[in-house]
Formats: structure tokens, C-alpha cells, sequence
């Protein structure tokens, strides 16, 4: 009686203590936007504030990979303002807080939120956020980690590109093309810097802000570009498996333009063409088919009107050589029946590479001969075409039941039943899953990417990252890994090598494979790059182009960032936006049309997003088995959650005021996202995620679901958990938070295809989005979340009241004492230690404790009163981190999401379930770019600056050569050597030989017109080596020009050849040009030199029935003195 009577008074006396600081601290305190009875902050506003040092950050504190730590060259990291990125921030020398301390933040009078001038909560901070990737990433005007770049068609939302997604590019040093879904398009690099042309301005979603470009027709989606630049020709490879030609020249004024010629090339998509040395078209598809379509009837094709297509189309198709047929021989091929994906014309040796999945064979350009096969290991193979051996063996699991009763154990108790039935049937499942699933498992030594570096050497990149170099040959001199994600594309500017990954990494090798840069240039895949005008071109998977100078990484790069930063204000955009957080752990029931509309329809009217979390939708043994099972091969969703889904939906007025964006179930976790209409256009990119936390970190009765959206160009994160529950867990909910935080990866879920349709395997992607722990020596792993411009968690976190009993509890609820309440919270404790939330923020509980209570109990009567008399607890909340490093701070692009919190309730009127839902309402102020804008400035800057223009003068630089001779006459089997050098003392050369064009000299010695073959292609009787590489200052190469006796059949009609005249029965000619570059030169020199091959008298009539010509060969065979080459050469 003494103690409860000490209780009483001590209650009476701390309330009445409570009632006189309200009143000192009610002026400090700003009114909720609703009216409450008021609530005592007293024994916060009370504490001392604690000391914070103010700490000096810079750029250089960046955390550094240690793959590049032992690189000299600049190596640049990410710490975008439009990308992901976990730099730590850069606060003011004024900075309130730093990151170190939890703190309570009341807003000062003057802050207000929005139009209707909401008043912001005050808030309470956790410590520790300003380490690792706790920390708020670095934003900037600019991107101070990387080379500033051309923005020819800034990021488009995902959600903008269904069926027009970019595959491929191909660059000239006037054009860029692109292929995509349905067509192909191309930009003058001479407006690469003028404006979009903005909403309403006759262009699709998605291209408002790109730069002016030209669209073709619809057609197939388009998979594979080339450009022929001497006849002035675009040809596309596409799905439908036609070839389809187009004109560069931008004098058809047809708007979208048509094709010039298009065939039928094979069944299959075409996944694959080049030009060879020779002027040919080489093509491949699916099933190891790899076709020729010779220059001459392409040619012939190409004159004919354009009325006469159907007629050109026959022509071409007629003249098809189709080389698996070549190596099959009594039903058996030299070949691999895989896929062949790509095709790599070696210019150098007149070769061509045809790639398959984990093979190569090399192809004599000139006379269509199979050279060699080999693996991606080097070893030669004789003959690869073996059908793959499956796994017949029937794993012992699937034979298993999940409840066997075979022994007899100790009893055990029903939780424990349970556990081991949940976690056996889910263990069985995924094994025999995961198993079952490697038929669909990529190699990861399988080559994604090939290309021809400046010193003759072919380079190919696989699925893990390796990086290998070849000689012309086939035999492996090294191989490099400077990534362990997939390399996905190359390209070669002077002795530079250009890797693009699918992390969005771009890297710069020098010949020798050593690490010059490397920057990450998009948040997603790079799927090609292209090389011309003075740029280096990437597309990503998501349909962003960007233009990277030649001269980067250099001093033109500082010069560039210097400008362009102080034009932001001339760019720098702002918007306001609302978002309404519900989170609600519904205990397995369903909830009624007014209860949702109490709890989220009567509070929408001025929000922009709707996020809502919901714990336990769907529970039990069975279920959550079997979502497990789902988990494993990629299913997820019940029709619980969607029944949810629809009835919120309903509540919102879902399709006349809002559209739903998305959601992710695990298990019993379900989270959905909407968006109002009238920012529908400014709202995308949503992406997925799932952690669970149960048993084992296995099964989803705990963990948490994500989405991923990017709003008005920054990214937000919304997370729902359920952690572990019990009040002495504390530390177990602590550790699902983290793994949570750490091991959250955002994919695009069952929209995975997209990926597929901007270009990307499937391997290269799940490789992209992989958990698992990069090897040493890799890219310190990065968190999804933490990348974040803003990230809300929120859910049935489960952390308790501690010290205090139930009564006790009670009385203070009764009271409306919840500041003396706060202060015996669990989460508020370990946020003050750092130990969860890290640096996160939360409004100030003013509700009443949301759990326990008995169902369809209205009002605070309802807490639980049964025999376990839970204490009540503030389970369910809201906690959120923006990229402010101090409180209110002001939204600008180094600042670029300010959010403060307008509401944060209870809905208790709402009873269907234990717990009472919570909604939390932001107003967040977004920072954004006008890429259309900026991309004006900066070629502005690019133009008038003198110290940039000196640095692209400096470009145009080339060493000077000479060679031997410009007059080179050759009789049948003839070598002349031609020698180039180089008298630059400094400087390397790299040359490349072509040929300009061939005529035919008359008897009269006359000669005609010059005509150029495809992609400047050498005639048939001439063969040049080497026709490309690399000369060391004050050196020179000797190239043979060697001539080659060739003959031809012009013509067959049904098998009859119409003459049997050969062709090289008269004297020839032909232009060879010796281009010249520097190392980074973006112009070149020429040497012209004239090629005659003189007929020495000779005729040949070929017999009138020759045994080893066939139909569509090309009209192509050996001399018999061919012997003779292999030593020429």
C-alpha cells in the first residue's frame, strides 16, 4: 500500500511538472496540422544538446576501390547527383549536425511546407549516420566523380519505352544511329548540343529533353548496326531476320524515312553483321547459320529504283552463300549448332571471327574458308557440334517427403514443429529448384563482347569479367580482370580500349590491358558503345545515351565541371511533391471499404504518392513454405495480397485519380505504390526487392520488401519490414535491420524482359544484381539503399517498452503521457546508440501506442486484457532519411530531396486487427536538372572556352609519315613491299589501309570511274598485309601488297553459267589509301597510292562443266598457283 501510494504521488507531481514546462515550451513547439490535445516534449527540450565537431570533407575522402588504389592513372568513382552513389556527404561549415549524435530538431517558425503552408513536426534524429553507408550520398550540379559528358538523350523512365527500347548503336564522325524496338533513328552531331524539343513538341515520351534526331519507319525491332561509309549506307540487322539499308545522307526530307533496300536474310533474327575486307556482308543467326551476301550483287541491288525493291530483294537473296552448308559434310559439321551471337571483321588479315557461346571459328574473308575453331580456352577443336548432355540423374530430394515420421523423436513443441516443417520443406524445395534450374544457368566464361584493338589484336570479354587478347590466329597472349561484373561491349579509339560493364562501369585499357579510367557512366548496363565526332558513345539498357570526349580523363575535364557549375542556376529546377506513407500489420484479416478509407482515402486529396506497407496479409506453415518455393524460381504474389491491392486501389479511386506503379509480396510483407495522374509523367523507373529474415534468412514470416522509383530524376526507396518480435529481441531486430539495409537488391522483378529488350542477357543482368560477395581486390560492395536521394522504412518494426509494466503503461496512455513513454521505447534507445537507423529520422510520437489490442474493440478500452497482457508498444512506424546533412536545409542540386513530415497518426477508430494502422505523410521539395538546358550551357562552354578549344586543336594532331612508293604495278602472282614510316620521334602512328575504289583500264588505257566497295573493301585480285596496326616513333612496317589470280563466274541460270570469260583478262586498278592517326587523333592524314595490275597476255577458259563450282557461291575459285600465298603472306 506505501509503494502504490508513493506510485500515485509521484505520478500526481510529475504530471503537474509536466503541465507547468508545457507552458514555457509552447511557443517552441509548432501546432500539428490537425488538432490534437497537447502533448508535453518537456524532458527532450530539457536535455542539453551535445557538442558536435564540425569535420572537413573533400572529394578525396571519397572511399577508394582497391582493385584502383594501386593505379596511378585518374580513376573515378560514383557520387552522382542523377545516379546511385554512397559517397559521403559535404556539409556546411554551419552544419547543426553531423551525423555523429542523435539530436531533437524542432523547425524553426519561418520553415513551412507547401502552398498550404503546413507546419513540419519536430523530429527526432538517430546517431551514426555519418559512416559508411549509413552516410547521405554526395550530390553535386556537376559529377565531380567522373568526366563531365554530352547528354545526347538523357535517361528516359523505363515505363516510356515499351516497344521502342535502344539495342544498338553505330557512330560516324558527322552521325550517331541507334536501333531500336521499332526502327532505327540518328542524330547530327552537329546538333548535339541544341534543346529538346519538350513536352507537347511532336515527340514520344521519354525523348522531351533529347537532342533533335530523325526517326525511320516502324519495322522489326532492330538488334545490330554497321555503318558503310563509302557508299554512304546504315545496315541494320533485325528481329524478323531481314537486312534492311539506309541512306546517311540527310537529303530525304520524308519524316519518318524508309529504307533503301531490305531481304529476308534468314529465319531467325539477325543477330550479327560486319563488312569484310573484301566489301562483303557477312550475317548470322540462330542454329550456327552464318551467311555472305557478296558485294556485287548488293551493289547491283543498291542501283536499281526504288519502286524496284522486290526485285533488288530477289537479287540479293538469290546470291546468298551459306557457309555451315560449306563444312557440313555427309550430314556432319565443322561447326557448333549454338547461336552464333557476334561477328568481328579482322581487317587486318582479311579474317573474319564468328563467336559462338563458348567458341570461336575464324574465316578466310577472301576465299570463304574455315581457318580454325577453337574454345574460349585457346583449345583447338576438330569438330563441336555435339548435342549437350543433360542431366538425367533425378535428384534423391525430390523423391523426399517434407513430413517424414520414419524415426522416432523426442517430442517437440508446436513452434518447433513448425520451424523444422517451414524450414525443411523450403530447404528441399530450393535445393531441388536451384539444381533443376542449371540447364538455365549461363557459363560465365561465355563471350559477351569482341572487338579489334589499333595493334591488330582481338580482345573478348566474357560473363565474369575477364577480359582476353588474342593474336590474329586464335592463340590466347593474356588475359586481364579489372571488373568482376559482365563486360558487355568494347570499343577502340586510337590505342585506347573501351570496356563497358553491366554494372554501368565504363573502363579506359591501354594495348597492353593495363587500367588507364574508369568511371561508372550509367545506373544500369552498358550495352554498346560507339566511337566518332570526337566521343565516346555509351547507350544503357534503360535507353540513355551519353557522350564521353575523347580527351577524358584529362585537364579539359576540370575546365568543363568549373563552367557548368556555376551555370547552374540557368538548369537548376525545383518541385514539390507529397507522399503519404500507411503501414499496417493486419493480423491475416481483411479490412472493410470505410476502415481503408479512414486510414488513406480521406487523406489524399493533396498528395502525389501513395506507399503502403501491410505485415502478416497472408501467414502459417503451409504458405509460407510455399512462397519460399515461389521465391526460388523467381514467382512471388498470392491472391490474398492482391485482394488487398484491389481494395486499397478502390480507396484511392485508383484509375481516375491514381495509377498503381507497382508492388512485391514476400510471404505475409506486401507493398504497393501509386501515383497521381497529374505527376504520372515525372514518376518511373520502378524497381523491386526482397529480404527475408525468418528462419534461417530464409523464409518470409519476417524481412522486408522494397520498391525503387525515381521521381522528377532522383531516387526514392520505400521499404516494408516486420523484424523479430519479443521484447528481450532487441538485438535480433537490430541484425535483421542491417542485413535488410546491406543485402537489399533492387531488380525490375517479373519485368525482367526488359532487360532482354534493351539488349542485355539474362546471365549478364542477375549477374548485375547478384548479393554475393564480390572477390578480393574487387569494388567494395555497394548498398542499393544507401545510394538513395531519400529512403522510408516502415512496418511492424516490433521494438518494444521496456522498465515499465502494463499497468504503469496503461495509466501514462489514459493520461496522454506518451513523452515519458518515448523515453522507455526500445527504438528510440538503440537509435540514440547508433546500433539502428543509423542517421534515419522520425517525426515525434503524439498517438497512442499501436499494439496490443482486441479485435473490433474500439477505442483505448481495447489493449489487450487477456491472460498475457501485452504492454503496449509503438510496433508500427515511420522512419525515413533524406540527402539533408544538416536540419532544414534548403533543396538545391547539391541538396536535392528535402523532406519534412506534416503528418504522422494513428488510426485508432480502425479495428479489424491488433495493431492499429499508422500514415505518415512528407512534403518532399525535389532539386532536379533541365538536361536540355544543361546540355545547351555546356556546348556553349564547349564553343567560346580558349583553354578548351586549344585542348580539341591539339586533337587534330597526327604524326608524320611517309611511304615508299605511290605507283605500284604487279603481273599475276606479283608481292610488292610497301613500306610506311614513321619520322615522328614522339608520337606513335597508327595506320589503316583501304581501298578508295578499283576500275577496269580499257584497251585504250583509258580508265573509268572508280567505284568503292562496302566499307571501302578490297578488290579480289589484291591482297594487302598488314593492312592495320601500330608504328613506334622513328619506325616503320613493311606491308605486301601481293596480287592473287581470281577468277569469276558471272552469271547462273538454272546451274548454266552464262560466261566463261574471266574477268581478269584486263588490266585493273585500284586506289589503296594509307589513313594515319596519333594515338588520340580525331582527324587523319591520307597516302594515295596507285595499284595496276598489268595482264601479262594470258586467257583462261575455265571448262565448260567445272566439278567444284556450285550454285551461289559467289562466283569465287582459287587459282591453282594459290599454293603460293601462304609464303607471300
Amino acid at each position: 500500500m506505501i509503494g502504490l501510494a508513493f506510485y500515485r504521488h509521484r505520478l500526481s507531481f510529475n504530471c503537474m511538472k509536466q503541465r507547468r514546462i508545457r507552458k514555457k515550451t509552447r511557443l517552441l513547439v509548432p501546432a500539428p496540422p490537425h488538432r490534437r490535445k497537447a502533448q508535453s516534449f518537456s524532458q527532450q527540450f530539457d536535455e542539453k544538446q551535445p557538442h558536435h565537431q564540425i569535420r572537413k570533407h573533400s572529394l578525396d575522402e571519397v572511399p577508394r576501390s582497391s582493385t584502383f588504389a594501386t593505379t596511378e592513372a585518374a580513376v573515378y568513382f560514383d557520387s552522382s547527383d542523377d545516379e546511385f552513389s554512397t559517397g559521403g556527404a559535404i556539409p556546411s561549415e554551419d552544419s547543426f549536425f553531423d551525423g555523429e549524435d542523435y539530436s531533437v530538431v524542432t523547425p524553426p517558425p519561418d520553415v513551412l511546407a507547401g502552398d498550404d503552408r503546413a507546419e513540419p513536426l519536430p523530429e527526432f534524429i538517430g546517431a551514426g549516420g555519418g559512416a559508411g553507408i549509413f552516410k547521405v550520398p554526395v550530390r553535386a550540379a556537376v559529377h565531380p566523380g567522373r568526366p563531365p559528358c554530352l547528354e545526347l538523350r538523357p535517361h528516359p523512365l523505363r515505363e516510356t519505352q515499351a516497344g521502342r527500347f535502344l539495342r544498338s548503336v553505330a557512330c560516324t564522325e558527322t552521325q550517331l544511329w541507334a536501333g531500336q524496338e521499332n526502327g532505327v533513328r540518328f542524330w547530327s552531331l552537329e546538333e548535339a548540343y541544341v534543346a529538346g524539343r519538350g513536352v507537347g513538341g511532336g515527340v514520344q515520351r521519354g525523348d522531351e529533353d533529347t537532342a533533335p534526331f530523325r526517326e525511320s519507319v516502324a519495322t522489326s525491332p532492330t538488334l545490330c548496326l554497321v555503318a558503310d561509309q563509302s557508299n554512304k549506307l546504315l545496315w541494320s540487322g533485325h528481329k524478323d531476320g531481314k537486312i534492311r539499308a539506309w541512306k546517311m545522307l540527310d537529303d530525304d526530307d520524308s519524316d519518318p524515312f524508309e529504307e533503301r533496300i531490305s531481304w529476308q536474310a534468314h529465319r531467325g533474327p539477325v543477330n550479327s553483321i560486319v563488312i569484310s575486307s573484301y566489301g562483303d556482308m557477312w550475317s548470322c543467326s540462330e542454329g550456327g547459320v552464318i551467311k555472305i551476301w557478296p558485294w556485287d550483287s548488293l551493289e547491283k541491288s543498291l542501283l536499281l529504283k526504288p519502286e524496284e525493291k522486290h526485285m533488288a530483294a530477289l537479287l540479293v537473296e538469290g546470291s546468298a552463300i551459306d557457309l555451315r552448308s560449306q563444312v557440313t559434310v555427309n550430314g556432319t559439321c565443322s561447326l557448333s549448332s549454338s547461336d552464333v551471337k557476334y561477328l568481328l571483321a579482322d581487317s587486318v588479315r582479311a579474317k573474319v571471327w564468328a563467336v559462338q557461346s563458348l567458341s570461336f571459328s575464324i574465316w578466310d574473308a577472301r576465299n570463304k574458308d574455315l581457318l580454325k575453331v577453337f574454345n574460349v580456352d585457346g583449345q583447338v577443336e576438330c569438330r563441336v557440334d555435339m548435342p549437350h548432355i543433360q542431366d538425367q540423374q533425378v535428384d534423391d530430394e525430390m523423391k523426399m517427403k517434407f513430413f517424414s515420421g520414419s524415426r522416432k523423436e523426442k517430442p517437440q513443441g508446436f513452434l518447433q514443429r513448425s520451424r523444422n516443417a517451414i524450414m525443411g520443406a523450403a530447404g528441399a524445395v530450393r535445393r531441388v529448384a536451384t539444381r533443376s534450374a542449371g540447364a538455365f544457368t549461363e557459363d560465365t566464361r561465355k563471350t559477351e563482347a569482341i572487338i579489334l584493338a589499333s595493334d591488330a589484336t582481338i580482345w573478348t570479354g566474357s560473363l565474369s569479367g575477364q577480359i582476353v587478347q588474342w593474336d590474329g590466329n586464335g592463340n590466347r597472349l593474356r588475359d586481364v580482370n579489372h571488373h568482376h561484373r559482365p563486360v558487355l561491349c568494347f570499343c577502340t579509339f586510337g590505342d585506347r580500349i573501351y570496356v563497358g560493364y553491366a554494372s554501368g562501369y565504363i573502363q579506359v585499357l591501354d594495348p597492353d590491358g593495363k587500367l588507364i579510367a574508369s568511371w561508372v557512366s550509367h545506373n544500369e548496363p552498358v550495352v554498346k558503345l560507339a566511337a566518332g565526332g570526337g566521343f565516346i558513345f555509351s547507350l544503357a539498357s534503360h535507353g540513355g545515351v551519353r557522350g564521353w570526349y575523347v580527351t577524358s580523363p584529362g585537364p579539359m575535364d576540370n575546365i568543363v565541371r568549373t563552367e557548368l557549375s556555376q551555370k547552374e542556376s540557368s538548369y537548376a529546377r525545383q518541385d514539390n511533391v507529397r507522399i503519404l506513407i500507411g503501414t499496417w500489420n493486419v493480423g491475416q484479416g481483411r479490412a472493410s471499404h470505410d476502415a481503408l478509407m479512414s486510414w488513406l482515402g480521406s487523406v489524399t486529396s493533396d498528395v502525389g504518392i501513395v506507399v503502403v506497407g501491410l505485415q502478416e496479409v497472408e501467414m502459417g506453415a503451409g504458405f509460407l513454405a510455399m512462397s519460399a518455393a515461389k521465391e526460388t524460381v523467381g514467382l512471388e504474389g498470392s491472391a490474398v495480397g492482391q485482394w488487398w491491392i484491389d481494395a486499397i486501389g478502390k480507396a484511392l479511386d485508383e484509375n481516375n485519380t491514381f495509377e498503381r506503379m507497382g508492388s512485391r509480396q514476400l510471404a505475409g510483407l506486401l507493398i504497393s505504390l501509386w501515383a497521381r495522374k497529374e505527376i504520372r509523367t515525372h514518376v518511373g523507373d520502378l524497381d523491386v526487392a526482397a529480404v527475408p529474415c525468418g528462419f534461417g534468412r530464409a523464409i518470409g514470416n519476417k524481412g522486408g520488401v522494397g520498391l525503387r522509383i525515381r521521381v522528377y530524376d532522383r531516387i526514392m526507396c520505400f521499404v516494408n519490414c516486420h523484424l523479430a518480435a519479443h521484447l528481450e529481441a532487441v538485438n535480433r531486430r537490430n541484425a535483421d535491420f542491417n542485413h535488410i539495409f546491406r543485402l537489399m537488391v533492387f531488380s525490375r522483378g517479373q519485368s525482367l524482359s526488359n532487360a532482354a529488350a534493351a539488349g542485355v542477357s539474362t546471365a549478364a543482368y542477375t549477374l548485375k544484381t547478384t548479393t554475393t560477395s564480390p572477390s578480393i581486390g574487387t569494388e567494395e560492395v555497394k548498398s542499393d539503399l544507401a545510394a538513395a536521394d531519400m529512403i522510408a522504412f516502415f512496418g511492424d518494426f516490433n521494438y518494444r517498452l521496456f522498465g515499465i509494466t502494463y499497468d504503469e503503461a496503461r495509466d501514462f496512455i489514459s493520461q496522454r503521457s506518451f513523452d515519458w513513454l518515448r523515453e522507455r521505447d526500445q527504438l528510440r534507445q538503440e537509435m540514440k546508440s547508433g546500433k539502428v537507423f543509423q542517421g534515419m529520422r522520425e517525426a515525434l510520437i503524439t498517438f497512442p501506442p499501436t499494439y496490443k489490442f482486441e479485435r473490433n474493440r474500439p477505442g483505448l478500452g481495447g489493449y489487450d486484457s487477456g491472460e498475457k497482457k501485452r504492454i503496449p508498444a509503438w510496433c508500427d512506424r515511420v522512419i525515413y532519411r533524406d540527402t539533408q546533412s544538416s536540419p532544414f536545409s534548403k533543396s538545391s542540386l547539391q541538396c536535392p530531396v528535402v523532406s519534412s513530415v506534416i503528418m504522422y497518426e494513428a488510426c485508432m477508430d480502425v479495428t479489424e486487427s491488433d495493431h492499429k494502422p499508422v500514415r505518415c505523410k512528407f512534403h518532399a521539395t525535389i532539386a532536379h536538372v533541365d538536361k536540355s538546358v544543361r546540355r545547351q550551357e555546356l556546348g556553349n562552354i564547349i564553343r567560346s572556352n580558349e583553354k578548351i578549344r586549344s585542348v580539341l586543336e591539339d586533337l587534330k594532331f597526327v604524326p608524320e609519315t611517309t611511304v615508299s612508293t605511290n605507283n605500284i604495278v604487279l603481273q599475276s602472282q606479283d608481292t610488292v613491299i610497301l613500306t610506311i614510316t614513321n619520322i615522328s620521334t614522339t608520337s606513335k602512328a597508327i595506320f589503316s589501309i583501304l581501298c578508295g575504289g578499283q576500275t577496269i583500264v580499257g584497251d585504250d588505257g583509258e580508265e573509268s570511274d572508280y567505284n568503292a566497295r562496302g566499307s571501302f573493301g578490297l578488290p579480289r585480285w589484291l591482297e594487302v598485309s598488314p593492312a592495320g596496326g601500330i608504328i613506334k616513333p622513328e619506325g616503320s612496317v613493311d606491308v605486301k601488297v601481293h596480287h592473287e589470280e581470281f577468277y569469276t563466274l558471272e552469271e547462273y541460270v538454272d546451274g548454266i553459267p552464262q560466261n566463261w570469260w574471266c574477268e581478269d583478262a584486263r588490266d585493273k586498278e585500284a586506289i589503296l589509301m594509307v589513313n594515319i592517326r596519333g594515338s588520340c587523333s580525331t582527324t587523319w592524314t591520307s597516302h594515295s597510292i596507285k595499284v595496276r595490275h598489268c595482264y601479262s597476255g594470258r586467257v583462261c577458259l575455265l571448262d565448260t562443266k567445272p566439278a567444284n563450282l556450285t550454285k551461289n557461291l559467289g562466283g569465287s575459285r582459287r587459282h591453282p598457283t594459290d599454293t603460293r600465298r601462304g609464303k607471300s603472306r
